[in-house]
């Protein structure tokens, strides 16, 4: 059931947003329509947060996000406005879903058909195919359950929890184990456990720091589908700013925000450029420490220094964005390039950080559905390696980790790029800092941990400034797309209920 939020508190104050990520225009767009002044201020020369674009000679790239899930979430969201997704981007479901190469040659495609998926899980282990039925069943109840009661409805105190519909509806749901332990009660077999797993680097985490509660994933993965929405993540953007636009958002870009000053009802926003914005309220949706460290005095921040150092970090990541000569037949528009054992790529972003040596990464080339991002006779191509966000990012390394990966492509995927690459740019852990004020260069935020999860993670409210809020990944209910689509509407609704 749609819960319509209550946002009216808002109604003829003056907000500033800092920031455009998806957090930043969803809380604009709820705030907007709510009867709010809105003015939404962005760093960069776009909008989108890290969804931005990246176009260079008739090849434009993704930067960020590049999969479109949960199409429910964008369902939802548009509907809360009177409109749908199809006013503003056509989708089209990938058939296949994405390709797993594994580096001892085997490869499986993971397909739009259930049955030919459950296939797929017996072929590998007897029983694999019954077992993969239970786990759907147990991933769709998690989902369904999850996402009415612990995603849409805030709960950010202790309090919220000692509740008999709580206890009710958490019944049975697998909140405090890992994931790798849930996995392997289901299967033995590593590639089909990888198989159920490999979404939680969506969500920053690993097998073994992730709860078991994200088994959801599965469902979003294998019930609901993978879309492509045409001209890419940035053609969801855009439809978000058309619609906040509509609403009334002013948008003003190149604006970094150096400080805020004051409290609910009398605050300054002042950029580098020197203009000063005045607002009732403000929602950040920059980094949440970030914000705190640097744009607030010592005495208004919730959190030291020494509590954002102690936290665990989603992984940074490797970009690669190539133009490609000619076609790459043996990738799909999603693949994934995976080790037999990734525990080291993991040991080497979670517990002992370094460049992995065997990565594990994905590859992601649009033109195969879209043949507008690529010059005619030409493929548009990135890869994508998870790495430890902090680590030493130089151009020497760079140069000699992209000549790691294209090698890695064409010895376990068949794809040699070698000679055929006209356009090509980097993007890693410095760049994730300076863009996007990121810490340690992490690409996603606080990573999903059990101590990170849910009312553990910062909250929308700051405790210590009347009337400045947080939006986006770092706070409820976190990583990916549809969760700070989500995370806006929570932020809204947590300013509507406010009482300052």
């Amino acid at each position: 059931m749609d819960v319509v939020p209550d946002i009216d508190g808002v109604a003829d104050e003056s907000v500033v947003v800092i920031g455009g990520g998806f957090g930043g225009l969803s809380t604009a767009c709820y705030l907007a329509e709510a009867g709010a002044d809105v003015t939404l201020l962005e760093k960069n020369e776009q909008l989108g947060g890290r969804a931005s674009r990246l176009e260079v000679d008739g090849f434009q790239f993704d930067m960020g996000p590049s999969w479109y899930l949960m199409p429910d979430v964008f369902e939802r969201f548009f509907g809360h406005f009177g409109r749908s997704p199809d006013e503003f981007y056509e989708l089209e479901r990938l058939d296949p879903h994405y390709r797993v190469f594994w580096k001892d040659g085997d490869k499986v495609d993971v397909l739009p058909e259930r049955d030919a998926n459950r296939e797929i899980f017996e072929s590998y282990e007897p029983g694999a195919g019954e077992a993969f039925d239970a786990y759907l069943e147990e991933s769709e109840r998690t989902y369904d359950i999850g996402m009415e009661h612990f995603v849409y409805e805030d709960r950010p105190r202790l309090r919220d929890y000692v509740d008999t519909d709580v206890m009710r509806y958490s019944w049975g749901l697998s909140l405090l184990g890992k994931m790798q332990g849930h996995v392997e009660d289901y299967f033995d077999h590593p590639k089909l456990q990888q198989l159920m797993q490999y979404t939680l680097v969506f969500l920053g985490g690993s097998p073994t720091n992730t709860p078991a509660l994200y088994n959801l994933m599965s469902h979003v993965d294998y019930n609901m589908g993978v879309y492509y929405p045409d001209g890419g993540i940035g053609a969801v953007v855009d439809g978000i700013v058309e619609l906040a636009e509509d609403l009334g958002v002013e948008f003003v870009t190149d604006a970094e925000v150096t400080g805020i000053e004051g409290r609910y009802g009398a605050f300054a926003v002042d950029t580098e450029d020197g203009e000063r914005f005045l607002a009732d309220r403000v929602v950040s949706d920059a980094d949440y420490a970030h914000t705190e460290q640097e744009l607030l005095p010592e005495r208004k921040r919730q959190y030291t220094e020494e509590y954002w150092d102690s936290r665990t970090y989603a992984p940074s990541a490797f970009l690669l964005y190539l133009g490609v000569e000619g076609d790459v037949p043996d990738l799909e528009h999603h693949t994934l390039v995976l080790p037999t054992d990734w525990d080291e790529h993991f040991e080497q972003i979670f517990d002992d950080p370094e460049w992995p040596d065997d990565p594990a990464y994905y590859l992601c080339v649009p033109s195969k559905t879209d043949d507008t991002v690529a010059p005619e006779g030409h493929s548009n191509l990135f890869a994508l390696v998870p790495i430890a966000p902090g680590l030493t990012d130089t151009p020497e390394i760079r140069n000699r980790y992209r000549d790691l990966v294209i090698d890695d492509i064409a010895e376990n995927t068949g794809t040699d790029l070698r000679g055929r690459v006209v356009v090509e740019e980097t993007f890693s852990v410095d760049d994730f800092a300076d863009r996007y004020n990121s810490y340690a260069g992490s690409a996603l935020g606080l990573a999903h941990t059990l101590t990170q999860t849910s009312l553990l993670r910062p909250s929308h409210t700051s405790d210590a400034v009347d009337g400045l809020y947080f939006t986006g990944s770092t706070t409820t209910p976190g990583i990916g797309v549809p969760m700070c689509l989500i995370s806006g509407q929570l932020t809204a609704e947590a300013m509507g209920d406010d009482d300052v």
